[in-house]
């Protein structure tokens, strides 16, 4: 099967504008809702975390692993029903203790709860418990220098292939990986509606995870392209775009393919912690598999045919020898 991207791009391009139209929309309703364009975690709105150890001295008290289902019981029970609870194992390897994130507590409120966990799955061990509040500031914190992060990570990504290749590859390999993380926000801000989906300090780096594996895809195919041209300099550039996305169509398919089956595993065996992380990468590795073949090759084609780039010229042969 061979592909004529060029051909339907505007169609390629209209699912994708849908798309974050629909999620830019979701974002605005939830900047209303909850004052953020995502339903915001505990990471940063701040809250109370507890970890919590069963003290195993005592006769039966670690006999049984620690019920997870029976925690969320007790804190749906207390109207904390939208916390995050994990489980932490020992030394041993056993799952005998829990880490509870949730909105911020008084020592009355943590007190009542843990004499409650303690009714319900066992006596805790004093010496291994750890309270800790994290304040709004912080969390402003994390999100700061997570955009700080993202904002780094495009520039050097700018420099790279403006270096690799010419700063036009440059400029449309951006715009796929904006691409890519507005799909992502956008589902993430329609979940949170939807749903009640909250993003973490995870969901930071999920995002930074997803611009390194776009651009991997994206510069496989421009890689293909540039080699096209050096052996076809008056091959048209849509049929060139076309080759070359048909040429690593097999490898971008497999590639994508394996990863989102390796996510799918972890997001439903990772547990509650794990699994927006997951949901995130999933989405936005399938939108880099599309971006990369649909968004950036097809953009560069339009934007060399608009230009009368067409053709292979001097400076990509010195850039593609050095």
């Amino acid at each position: 099967m061979r592909l004529n991207i060029n051909k339907q791009r505007s169609l390629w391009w209209g699912v994708s504008l849908i798309v974050i139209l629909a999620g830019l929309v979701a974002m605005g309703i939830s900047w209303q809702k909850y004052g953020a364009p995502l339903r915001p975690s505990l990471d940063f709105i701040g809250g109370t975390r507890l970890q919590l150890q069963r003290d195993c001295s005592k006769p039966e008290n670690c006999a049984k692993p620690i019920d997870i289902n029976a925690v969320r019981q007790v804190m749906s029970e207390r109207g904390l029903g939208n916390s995050s609870i994990q489980l932490v194992s020992d030394e041993r390897g056993q799952q005998q203790g829990i880490s509870i994130r949730t909105k911020t507590l008084n020592v009355d409120e943590r007190t009542q709860l843990q004499q409650t966990l303690t009714k319900e799955i066992g006596a805790f061990d004093p010496k291994a418990t750890q309270i800790d509040t994290v304040g709004p500031t912080i969390g402003q914190q994390l999100l700061s220098s997570g955009l700080i992060a993202l904002l780094v990570s495009f520039a050097g990504i700018v420099i790279y292939l403006s270096l690799r290749f010419q700063l036009d590859y440059a400029i449309f390999a951006i715009v796929a990986l904006f691409h890519d993380v507005l799909i992502t926000t956008g589902i993430f801000g329609i979940l949170g509606l939807v749903q009640g989906t909250e993003v973490d300090s995870l969901f930071i780096v999920a995002l930074l995870t997803i611009t390194g594996f776009s651009v991997n895809d994206t510069v496989v195919i421009y890689d293909r392209i540039r080699e096209t041209l050096k052996v076809n300099p008056d091959l048209p550039i849509d049929q060139v775009v076309d080759n070359a996305v048909n040429q690593t169509l097999g490898r971008s398919i497999n590639t994508t393919l394996t990863v989102l089956l390796t996510l799918l595993t972890l997001f439903i065996f990772g547990g509650e912690t794990l699994k927006n992380f997951a949901l995130a990468l999933m989405i936005g590795f399938a939108a880099g598999a599309y971006s990369s073949i649909f968004i950036a090759s097809t953009l560069l084609s339009l934007w060399r045919e608009r230009t009368g780039q067409s053709q292979n010229n001097n400076q990509l042969s010195t850039t593609s020898d050095q």
